[in-house]
């Protein structure tokens, strides 16, 4: 399904609110959204839709969906923002530098020397927990008093406007309107035939 279904007026993600108008795609277990802060054009999330915080207690048909999901959603980004590849990242835990405790799978369009090294976009990622443990002395999350007093998001990523990240989920969402999503089968969501 192209748009977001059901009656459902936004989706979790660990303690956010993701609104519709910033999603652009949903599938039987996960959904797909702009992010607040990307790291490069095209930087996208696929999350579940159930809040689950570790990869290992994702379920099955979960990890099938959510890398079904990725690998359409990871097309249509390369397609739109005209990239030669792309970076798909999961940070499982604080210490691999998840800052939202909720499963999630970056997607992030990639064009040839976007970074002098390649794998400085990992640093990029990793900066708000390098952050965090710099003003927090520790990886876990801040208390919204060391939130208030430090600059834990990094300066040169400023927050989009929620205006911004609806029109960029329209034009994301026009990208799906046509497809047929794929069936449970094709992507092993179905259970095995009995022997």
């Amino acid at each position: 399904m192209s748009a977001p279904a059901g009656k459902r007026a936004f989706f979790h993600f660990g303690p956010n609110i993701i609104p519709l108008s910033q999603t652009f795609m949903t599938s039987r277990l996960c959904y797909a959204f702009v992010n607040l802060k990307p790291v490069r054009p095209g930087h996208v999330l696929v999350a579940t839709q159930r809040k689950v915080a570790r990869f290992n207690d994702l379920t099955g048909a979960e990890l099938a969906d959510l890398f079904a999901l990725g690998q359409r959603v990871g097309a249509a980004v390369e397609r739109l923002f005209q990239a030669k590849g792309l970076t798909l990242t999961i940070q499982d835990g604080a210490a691999a530098g998840q800052t939202v405790s909720h499963v999630h799978l970056h997607v992030i369009p990639r064009h040839p020397g976007d970074f002098a090294n390649n794998d400085d976009i990992y640093i990029e990622l990793e900066k708000n927990k390098l952050i965090r443990e710099a003003t927090t002395g520790h990886e876990e999350p801040p208390t919204a008093d060391v939130v208030a007093s430090s600059h834990i998001d990094n300066d040169q990523r400023t927050p989009r406007t929620p205006e911004d990240m609806a029109a960029e989920a329209a034009i994301l969402r026009r990208e799906f309107e046509d497809e047929e999503p794929p069936s449970d089968s094709e992507i092993g969501l179905a259970e095995p035939p009995a022997s």
